[in-house]
C-alpha cells in the first residue's frame, strides 16, 4: 500500500489506531501541543457551557473533558470510538459517563444535551453530515455545538516505540464546514481562525440549534 506516494504498512481507522496510541497520548508534550493549536479562541467560547450538560464527542482520554469542568459545565457524557482511551479518561473522570460510540450513530434521545463539542474529532471525519445530523438531533432548542477543524493536510507519523501509526485522516476546508453545519441546520454565531506564523492552524466555531 502507499499513501501521498510513500509506502507503508496501514493505515488504522480512528478505533485500531487509537487503541494502539492510547498509553502514549497521555502526556503533557502531547496534551500541550494540542492546547497551543487553539490559542485563547477556545476560551472564550468555552464560557458559554457554565451549568449545562455536555456532549463531548471524540473525547479520547478527557482532555476536553477538563476544559469544560474548567468553565463549570454542570454535567459531561464523552463518547470516544476507542476503548483504549475510554479506559483512560474513565480513570481520570470517575463521575462522568463515557459511552463507546460512533459520532454518526449517537445513542442518545432527541435533545438530550444543551451544549455538544468535538475537539480535534472531524479531522477523523470523511462524511461531516452524518456527525453533524446527530449534533443536531441531540441537542436542545437553542443548544450549542462548539468544534474545532484542525489544517492538517496528511495525517502525522505518531510513535510508539521503532514503530509508527497512522491513523486514517481527512482535510476540511473551512468554508466547507461552514457550508456542511449549515446544511445540517446549523445558525454560524461565531467563526475564527487561529493562525501561526502567517498560516492558519485551527478553526474554532460556534454554531446553534435555532429550530
Amino acid at each position: 500500500m502507499t499513501y501521498k506516494g510513500k509506502k507503508i504498512n496501514k493505515i488504522y481507522s480512528s478505533a485500531e489506531g487509537y487503541d494502539l496510541w492510547a498509553n502514549y497520548y497521555e502526556n503533557k508534550k502531547t496534551l500541550s501541543f494540542l492546547d497551543s493549536l487553539e490559542g485563547t479562541a477556545l476560551n472564550m467560547i468555552l464560557k458559554c457551557v457554565e451549568g449545562k450538560k455536555v456532549l463531548d464527542l471524540g473525547c479520547g482520554t478527557g482532555r476536553g473533558i477538563k476544559h469544560l469542568y474548567d468553565f463549570k459545565a454542570a454535567e459531561v457524557c464523552g463518547v470516544d470510538v476507542s476503548e483504549k482511551m475510554l479506559a483512560i479518561a474513565k480513570k481520570k473522570f470517575k463521575k462522568t459517563e463515557f459511552v463507546l460510540a460512533d459520532s454518526e450513530k449517537l445513542p442518545f434521545k432527541d435533545e438530550s444535551f444543551d451544549a455538544v463539542t468535538a475537539l480535534f474529532l472531524i479531522v477523523h471525519l470523511g462524511d461531516l453530515r452524518k456527525t453533524f445530523d446527530e449534533a443536531y438531533r441531540v441537542l436542545k432548542k437553542g443548544g450549542i455545538f462548539i468544534l474545532s477543524n484542525i489544517n492538517q493536510r496528511k495525517p502525522p507519523k505518531l510513535k510508539i516505540y521503532n514503530d509508527e501509526v497512522i491513523i486514517e485522516s481527512f482535510y476540511h476546508m473551512p468554508k466547507h464546514v461552514i457550508a456542511a453545519l449549515e446544511d445540517s441546520f446549523f445558525e454560524i454565531e461565531s467563526d475564527e481562525l487561529v493562525y501561526e506564523e502567517g498560516i492558519w492552524i485551527n478553526q474554532i466555531i460556534k454554531a446553534v440549534k435555532r429550530a
